[in-house]
């Protein structure tokens, strides 16, 4: 049997243990909570500080940095980058490649689409349909 672990050396050459994700196989960094019904594909990456809540998906090649916190039911497609510290409400859906940025906010239930970009700090709420709303 295969270990349940890999070290990784970091930008400033600190050593950081990940876990593969039993639901999927994604790596989890320690410090970083992901409830056991989500799902964490394998080559998605979550940092420390991270909170997954249930029902997530966290697609392959997706990257969540530090202390991002991902709702309820919220679908992270392939090659997405959620920066740091960002949130993403219950039942939103984010598209392929598409960035969030650091502390952004993606509201409850929205639409977010493919290869689209949500500037640091922003504030995003959009309708069933993707159309953003205003502030």
């Amino acid at each position: 049997m295969g270990k349940n672990y890999i070290d990784i050396e970091d930008d400033r050459g600190e050593t950081l243990r990940y876990r593969k994700h039993a639901n999927g196989r994604g790596l989890i960094a320690h410090g970083a909570k992901v409830h056991p019904s989500a799902i964490v594909e394998a080559g998605a990456y979550v940092e420390p500080g991270v909170q997954i809540a249930a029902g997530a998906h966290v697609a392959r090649g997706a990257w969540v940095e530090t202390d991002a916190f991902i709702g309820p039911d919220v679908e992270i497609s392939a090659h997405v980058h959620v920066g740091p510290g960002a949130k993403i409400g219950a039942g939103a859906k984010i598209g392929v490649r598409t960035i969030v940025g650091a502390h952004a906010q993606v509201a409850m239930g929205s639409l977010i689409g493919d290869d689209e970009s949500i500037d640091e700090g922003e504030r995003v709420a959009t309708d069933r349909r993707g159309l953003r709303l205003a502030a």
